[in-house]
């Protein structure tokens, strides 16, 4: 549209419209009161716009250029609700978000007429059945986390809520994940923002994340602060505790607590100053290789009276990984467990460069640790939780596949809290009240109901892994195999897991991994 023409259209559109107002007030219609706002506001905004200078669109376009910004701000809703089909979404397609919504609901989880994905298509997965297939029990689905030098293993579900901190979600929404968890009888990974009061109001059971802020277990001076961890690790419904080097979502970097979000609470949760803004740096301070975390994860567990502990990552490099495992072999220091956490996985906010660009997928990470830990011997004493874009009973059977023995979800209990994926969890805006602070917001959230929804879809979710197990013939978790799951890598060259994520050896026995990934 030329801008002239754009321009004094609206210039004359102004003139009619005050010309009519006048004449009607100058008659006496009604008309011209109903119309005295608008022509006024349209005028004074056209004027506005035709002499600011931040806007060149504004400038060029008074009133008119507004219509972009309102479109602009309505295209996620109006792709989500009209023109995203059921398998186009991003992050989840709707399909996904619906079987969650479907199973938290505890409604017809059921599809009709077919599979709507293409079969030729590369990427497509599937596994195969046995034509004998057995039964699996649900309530089966559990693995015993903690080694030899653990004295208070525990129990795990196969699948448990990842880690998102008080602060990033509402108290009404750490009420209900919890509440849900009690339910269920799995684990709720608290995030790294520290243990809140509302992680404890109902007692299910917690995996503590202690990460470079060392939250709610600091001195003065934001360094580990052993008497104050100990009295926070004490409490019963701590079963775990997770050292957080990276998380998928922006691996390598660290965080800041505004001023503005560092309340009273906050900050007694978290130890530290109220109304002052927190760093949280991208390296721990407690310890500086893989020597010095071993050392610093023994002392966690000494201190927690003997409860596992293990770390997380998002692995960058193969032969730094490669090193830890020589530091343990080394040492004897072996972690109860440890979390893979994929670059594909979420988080309330990041740098688009660290969320597209940095860190490697779950897949190929979770093989690489895999492959390394047996290439060391180390495997037997290590327990795999794997974390990222998991929340159906298949992303879970995937995952055992290439060697995990858990798996968490983040997103898919937010989805069954009722989450919308609105996209605005780095806004303080969230309209179901999930990731906001705003009472107004989440007083929307209701406990009572959004627990027992929490716990249907864990429920339904590993019944549905039981159905899926049982028809391919693995009679327990650690029987599921990679050779039993497949890739179309091309339309017509299909690879199994084992052949796509299995180990490479060299003559001398080294694991290889492609050039990408290892830097030696």
């Amino acid at each position: 549209m030329n801008h002239r023409i754009a321009r004094w259209a609206v210039y004359a559109l102004c003139l009619i419209l005050d010309i009519s107002v006048a004449v009607g007030l100058y008659r006496g219609y009604i008309s011209g009161w109903v119309l005295l706002p608008v022509a006024v506001g349209l005028s004074i905004l056209t004027l506005y716009d035709r002499f600011q200078s931040k806007h060149a669109l504004l400038r060029n376009y008074p009133a008119l250029g507004r219509l972009r910004y309102l479109l602009e701000n309505i295209r996620p809703e109006m792709r989500q609700y009209f023109f995203e089909s059921d398998t186009d979404g991003r992050p989840f397609s709707r399909r996904q978000r619906s079987v969650v919504y479907q199973r938290a609901k505890d409604v017809k989880q059921t599809v009709a007429f077919g599979a709507l994905a293409d079969m030729y298509e590369p990427g497509y997965e599937w596994a195969s059945h046995t034509a004998f297939p057995v039964k699996v029990k649900a309530e089966s689905l559990r693995v015993n986390i903690g080694n030899e030098q653990c004295s208070q293993p525990y129990n795990a579900s196969l699948l448990n809520i990842s880690a998102m901190s008080y602060g990033a979600l509402s108290k009404t929404a750490v009420l209900s994940l919890n509440g849900g968890a009690l339910l269920g009888e799995f684990a709720h990974n608290t995030g790294e923002g520290g243990i809140s009061p509302y992680h404890l109001e109902n007692g299910g059971a917690l995996i503590w994340q202690i990460g470079t802020g060392y939250f709610g277990c600091r001195d003065e001076q934001g360094n580990f602060s052993p008497e104050e961890y100990t009295k926070s690790v004490a409490a019963p419904s701590v079963k775990m505790v997770e050292l957080k080097l990276s998380q998928g979502a922006k691996p390598g970097k660290g965080g800041v607590l505004p001023a503005a979000k560092n309340t009273p609470e906050i900050a007694a949760i978290r130890k530290v100053k109220p109304g002052v803004s927190v760093l949280s740096p991208a390296a721990h301070t407690a310890f500086s290789n893989e020597y010095e975390m071993l050392a610093f994860l023994q002392q966690l567990r000494k201190l927690s009276g003997g409860k596992p502990v293990g770390f997380k990552l998002c692995v960058g490099r193969a032969d730094e990984f490669e090193r830890i495992c020589t530091a343990m072999v080394n040492t004897g220091i072996y972690p109860d467990f440890i979390t893979v956490d994929g670059a594909e996985g979420g988080t309330g906010a990041a740098p688009l460069e660290f969320t597209d660009s940095i860190g490697m997928p779950l897949y190929d990470a979770l093989a690489m640790v895999v492959n390394m830990l047996k290439h060391f011997g180390l495997k037997q004493h290590i327990r795999i939780l794997a974390s990222g874009k998991i929340i159906t009973g298949f992303d879970i059977m995937k995952v055992l596949a290439l060697g995990a023995d858990a798996a968490y979800s983040a997103r898919g209990m937010m989805l069954a809290l009722g989450c919308i994926q609105a996209l605005q969890c780095d806004s303080g805006s969230c309209p179901v009240g999930v990731a906001t602070q705003d009472p107004t917001l989440y007083r929307g959230v209701n406990v009572e109901d959004k627990r027992v929804r929490v716990a249907n879809f864990h429920r339904n979710t590993i019944y549905a892994l039981s159905e899926l197990m049982g028809a391919c013939g693995f009679t327990s978790a650690d029987k599921v195999v990679p050779d039993a799951l497949f890739r179309r890598v091309t339309r017509t060259d299909i690879r199994s897991y084992a052949e796509i994520y299995g180990p490479r050896v060299s003559k001398a026995g080294t694991p290889l991994y492609p050039e990408h990934v290892a830097h030696n």
